[in-house]
């Protein structure tokens, strides 16, 4: 861990290279917890109170009682206070607490995590990879944004194999579903379309964000099932994600798409002049 990041348990800043979640956490394990990143900006947090939202849909998902957002608030306060954080993460999560080492939840309090950390700034454009293996779209936890990621850790681990920025799944019906952390966007004939939720994706804030804006602009954005195979044959891709924004797709695979995409462009505008407006959207 960078001696950079600042980590918040349950109240207290703790270093963040030393013990400060018990061993029994359900979060540890059996993944049983929910959490969300939001993108840090001259120190403050982008689209918290979408992210809060989003929190609390995950946690009812997942059966976690209600959560205390004012408690995430102060862990929030607490690791952005010091020097200013230029472009970062701002990541929380919410546990089971310490349990029985099985699936079965005890009766104990959650535990509550924040964490902030400096990153780089993301690429001018990337390579997206397709990964053998699929979302199920019928998952009990489809759509949540849980702790059990280490689906994402292989695929993502794949990409990074093939020079790609991220990993592409598709679902079990075959259709064009998420990326590891993104979500997708293809645009054929001027029209941007994009998996629809009940594709089995997490609906990212940054997918939400893009899509109420880009039509408030005039562009033409549907949701709707699609092919996997479109990769290869839309006029541009992008992912979005909290700390990419919108961001171009130059190759899927083997395949390099035009050097030119002006709707990506466009909604890149768009995104950036409307971010820069209002924090917390």
């Amino acid at each position: 861990m960078s001696s950079t990041t600042r980590v918040w348990v349950n109240g207290d800043l703790v270093d963040p290279d030393g013990p400060s979640v018990s061993a029994l956490d359900h979060a540890v394990t059996v993944g049983d917890g929910v959490f969300e990143t939001a993108k840090i900006v001259d120190g403050r947090p982008f689209a918290l109170t979408r992210h809060h939202r989003r929190l609390e849909r995950s946690a009812a998902g997942l059966g976690l009682p209600p959560l205390d957002l004012a408690v995430v608030d102060k862990g929030v306060a607490a690791v952005l206070d010091g020097p200013v954080i230029d472009f970062g993460r701002l990541r929380y999560s919410v546990t089971g607490g310490p349990g029985p080492l099985g699936s079965d939840r005890g009766d104990t309090s959650l535990t509550y995590i924040v964490l902030a950390a400096p990153q780089a700034r993301p690429p001018q454009s990337g390579k997206l990879t397709v990964v053998p293996w699929t979302r199920n779209e019928r998952s009990a936890v489809a759509g949540l944004k849980t702790t059990s990621y280490a689906e994402n850790v292989v695929a993502l681990a794949r990409a990074k194999q093939e020079r790609a920025v991220e990993a592409v799944f598709a679902n079990t019906r075959g259709e064009l579903c998420e990326c590891t952390g993104s979500n997708v966007f293809v645009v054929v004939d001027g029209t941007v379309l994009t998996p629809p939720t009940d594709a089995g994706l997490l609906p990212g804030i940054t997918r939400e964000l893009t899509i109420e804006w880009g039509r408030a602009a005039g562009v033409e954005i549907r949701e709707e099932a699609l092919p996997l195979d479109i990769l290869h044959t839309a006029d541009e891709v992008f992912i979005t994600s909290t700390t990419k924004d919108v961001l171009p797709i130059h190759a899927v695979d083997e395949r390099l798409l035009p050097v030119e995409h002006p709707v990506t462009d466009e909604l890149q505008r768009v995104f950036r002049s409307s971010s820069e407006r209002d924090s917390d959207p």
